[in-house]
């Protein structure tokens, strides 16, 4: 068997679809640093740009042997693309709510209360998500938390990709409801 670094993409495939640890490997040394410096482009931070890739190389073992037919590269910028996507849009719902909070409830403006009213806003937030009736907490969960796509959504849960857009859809349309409102309510209480 020639060296793992002589295989083409589709064999390291095969070899991954039937639990070869030597071809993960070779994927990671030949994706890893492609992956990073993408992310890393996009997102600017180090550290967010390593989570994203090693999440990656987790869940491709997690399914290597659900894995066949696949453009690597293409399913490898896929995932990275997907999960920069749900970061980006996650940080952005906090970053509103945090700006909103800052803006309408009074208090100390130093770092410390900043720092509380965030943490406030993450309990309201993972409260909230935890409300939502179970398979669309479910299904928010996996697309947000996991950073899984639409379609791997789907494929997990035996659902159409369909549904689950529709549930992702209701459940951010439920959270910003209800955050707005909880933001909304504490602004009347401290006037």
């Amino acid at each position: 068997m020639p060296p793992y670094q002589a295989h083409t993409d589709q064999e390291l495939v095969v070899l991954l679809r039937a639990g070869d640890h030597m071809a993960f490997s070779e994927i990671f040394n030949r994706y890893n640093k492609l992956l990073y410096s993408h992310a890393y482009n996009k997102l600017r931070k180090e550290d967010e740009a390593q989570d994203i890739v090693q999440d990656i190389f987790v869940k491709l073992w997690e399914r290597h042997g659900e894995v066949q037919g696949i453009n690597l590269s293409g399913y490898l910028f896929t995932m990275v693309r997907n999960k920069i996507l749900n970061l980006l849009s996650h940080n952005k719902i906090v970053s509103n709510y945090s700006e909103y909070l800052q803006k309408y409830l009074p208090g100390e403006t130093g770092a410390t209360d900043h720092l509380i009213r965030e943490k406030q806003l993450t309990e309201i937030i993972e409260a909230e998500i935890a409300a939502l009736p179970p398979r669309m907490r479910e299904i928010f969960e996996l697309s947000r938390n996991q950073h899984l796509s639409n379609k791997e959504i789907a494929q997990q849960l035996q659902l159409s990709e369909h549904t689950v857009a529709d549930q992702i859809k209701k459940s951010l349309r439920a959270l910003r409801l209800r955050i707005g409102l909880i933001a909304f309510l504490a602004f009347l209480l401290h006037h």
